[in-house]
């Protein structure tokens, strides 16, 4: 078999994306050359990888167990890139981390916002997912390192206690329920909110919790960021379930008043986890304890 590290790259972006044009724009190759590559890696191999249909590129199984075996040799290269790397200064590589929404927004980006100035020649990829679908994505070896809320009965992975939060709701100052210091769910349900991007982890949980309780979000506007929806709550324009630690830095004169829920999902405890099998290289180490030793965050687990 000949093929090139190119075209396995290839591969793993197209199968990542289930798309040959976005595949080839994450390498920086053409889609006809894209193509041409995959057709080449294919017969190389001897079996068809993808399936193609109106949804986009679907693995084959052939195609499942090469990904598999794709993600873990370039987890190599980067451990040589790593180790030739030790003969020159600082830490160099690409680190993978997938999380919920509330720990990206309430934590993770001020830290790795500073470990990426304090190593430039670090680069990273950040993916948001629902805390129920990031065990899973470890293990695939999708994300080097994954943040949830809850715990997790996936096997074959190491858990660290990474961060303490509340979900909270937030609504204008003059609203009805702002006298108010606690709440029950169902109470904030009564008024329309303001909401994440209906792809959110957030919105989505806020969405399951609705539904267990036998009812639904009145949604009045989705929105991009919890920044977003801070300022259209200040508007007046409806309420909305955040992260304490999002908005517990906002000043008295936001307009906005925070409501504690009491309810036992509303407390949130992060995990931060990474394979136990894996030999990660030293910079995704280096950063895995930079978000578990940064102070504010570490500072919420003795709460």
């Amino acid at each position: 078999m000949r093929y090139e590290l190119t075209d396995l790259r290839l591969f793993m972006a197209i199968a990542e994306a289930k798309n040959l044009s976005a595949g080839a724009a994450a390498v920086h190759i053409t889609p006809s050359s894209a193509s041409y590559r995959l057709k080449n890696l294919e017969q190389a191999l001897g079996t068809s990888m993808f399936v193609r249909n109106a949804r986009g590129m679907e693995l084959t199984p052939a195609g499942e167990a090469v990904l598999a075996h794709v993600r873990e040799l370039f987890e190599g290269v980067e451990r040589m890139h790593e180790d030739v790397g030790r003969f020159t200064l600082g830490l160099k590589g690409h680190v993978r981390l997938t999380a919920n929404s509330s720990a990206l927004n309430g934590f993770i980006n001020p830290s790795l916002g500073r470990f990426l100035v304090l190593n430039p020649y670090v680069d990273a990829d950040i993916e948001e997912r629902q805390s129920e679908a990031i065990p899973a994505a470890v293990l695939a070896r999708e994300a080097d390192i994954g943040i949830f809320a809850g715990a997790t009965d996936a096997t074959g992975l190491d858990v660290y206690r990474y961060a303490v939060d509340q979900l909270v709701v937030a609504v204008p100052a003059d609203h009805p329920l702002a006298g108010e210091s606690e709440i029950k769910f169902g109470a904030a349900l009564d008024f329309d909110f303001v909401c994440m991007n209906r792809s959110s982890s957030n919105y989505l949980f806020l969405r399951d919790m609705a539904h267990r309780s036998g009812r639904q979000v009145r949604v009045r506007l989705h929105t991009h960021s919890f920044e977003a929806v801070l300022s259209f709550v200040a508007a007046g324009v409806g309420v909305a379930l955040v992260p304490r630690s999002v908005i517990a830095s906002l000043p008295a004169s936001s307009g906005i008043a925070m409501l504690a829920l009491v309810e036992p999902w509303a407390v949130r405890e992060l995990n931060l986890a990474v394979r136990a099998d894996a030999r990660l290289p030293m910079f995704t180490t280096a950063f895995m304890q930079f978000l578990l030793d940064d102070p504010r965050v570490a500072a919420t687990r003795g709460a």
